[in-house]
């Protein structure tokens, strides 16, 4: 597995040389997109709009617009705006992992050390875990600034990235129900329900059926098989009252 970034992490004066690694690949089925007359596959083109021919790869750079002009940038200049955090994950910050919201994750990555920084690795390691805490820490990767928190897995440690408070889309421009809507008894039936279906969380229980079930689709049409459709019955509740569907939901047999 390649490495997708090289750097260190700052704990205090300590300095422990790692890699980062992607930790997390895709389920769903990998399709490439083809012309429907003749099952050509579509290639995407970068092109100049001034002159409308394909520009490769070599010759695309990066860059900012001012005042209708283009400043390109280089590697050297994205390094020289914070060259401190282009090459160190400074923690210098530790919370407890549930202050942090899930809509502020995103990727995340293993942390592997370099042979010099073994033994500081482990310490950081463990000491994250007797305290219980998840360290904050912000540097650079390709080009842009990244918010991540670092906890240990088992153990290795796993470098989170989070997203920045700005980049959250606020929600008060919504029609949502009031508290007051909802009568006591109603919520009271509600926890019931919580807790009939409330069981220790399990990963390993969640598999993506949805691109097992394509496959066997795909595998039956290249064998010329029509895939027979599966009919969704979809069945309506008998009565709009909300306390006899909460009823009706605690009732039902609990699927494991």
């Amino acid at each position: 597995m390649k490495a997708i970034w090289k750097g260190s992490i700052g704990f205090g004066l300590v300095n422990i040389p790692v890699k980062l690694y992607s930790a997390t690949e895709q389920s769903n089925l990998n399709l490439d997109m083809v012309d429907s007359r003749d099952h050509a596959r579509i290639h995407f083109q970068r092109v100049n709009e001034n002159s409308g021919k394909e520009v490769k790869w070599e010759n695309i750079a990066k860059a900012y617009k001012i005042d209708e002009e283009y400043i390109v940038l280089d590697e050297e200049d994205f390094a020289q705006a914070a060259p401190e955090k282009s090459k160190i994950i400074e923690v210098n910050h530790f919370v407890d992992e549930h202050e942090i919201d899930t809509i502020y994750y995103e990727n995340s990555y293993y942390v592997e050390p370099e042979k010099s920084g073994e033994k500081a690795y482990a310490l950081l390691r463990e000491a994250l875990i007797k305290s219980g805490k998840v360290g904050v820490a912000q540097f650079v990767m390709r080009s842009a600034a990244t918010l991540t928190i670092l906890k240990p897995l088992g153990t290795i440690l796993v470098l989170s990235k989070i997203r920045f408070a700005q980049e959250i889309r606020q929600s008060d421009e919504f029609k949502l129900p009031a508290k007051s809507s909802i009568k006591p008894a109603e919520l009271k039936m509600a926890l019931s329900l919580i807790n009939q279906y409330t069981g220790h969380f399990d990963i390993e229980k969640y598999k993506d059926e949805y691109a097992a079930a394509l496959i066997k689709v795909i595998k039956a049409k290249a064998k010329g098989k029509k895939p027979v459709a599966r009919k969704l019955t979809i069945v309506h509740n008998k009565t709009e009252d909300l306390m006899e569907q909460l009823k009706a939901s605690l009732n039902k047999k609990k699927v494991s």
